[in-house]
Formats: structure tokens, sequence, C-alpha cells
């Protein structure tokens, strides 16, 4: 199963670590410092300020849409596999 997670990106759910709304990731030191490490493979999906940060295994994404719509999605998807 694939999330569109902005722009023209689907990733697929499986490869989700985790996915965080903006103001978790902006009041975590260790969020801030994991990004910061990781700069190399952040991307940036977002013309305006991002509502969310996707981990996967891979790369950081920085996605304009927020994390209760893309929890949606992927319970949609999952209802919609069976």
């Amino acid at each position: 199963m694939y999330i569109h997670i902005g722009e023209d990106i689907n990733i697929r759910a499986e490869d989700i670590v985790f996915i965080l709304d903006k103001e978790s990731a902006k009041n975590s030191s260790l969020v801030e410092e994991f990004i910061g490490r990781h700069k190399e493979r952040l991307i940036n999906l977002s013309k305006n300020p991002y509502k969310s940060v996707i981990i996967t295994y891979d790369k950081v994404y920085l996605s304009p849409i927020a994390s209760g719509t893309l929890k949606k999605r992927s319970n949609q998807m999952s209802i919609h596999e069976f």
C-alpha cells in the first residue's frame, strides 16, 4: 500500500518508521538533533511551512499534509486492502 505524502510523492506504508506533527517535532530536542544529523537525507515537500515530519528507513520528509490526515489515509488504505 502507498500513501501520498505531498507533491507527487507516494511512499510505501511499510517503509514509514514514524510520522510526527510539526509541533511535536519542534518541541523535541531529540527530533531536532535527529533531523540535523540527517540533513543529507531530508526532502522538503512543502512550499509553505511543513505540517508533519515523516521518517522512513532511508529518508526524512517534511510534508505539507497534516499528520492526522496521513493517519486517516493509512487507515483507509488498510481497510481497502482486505
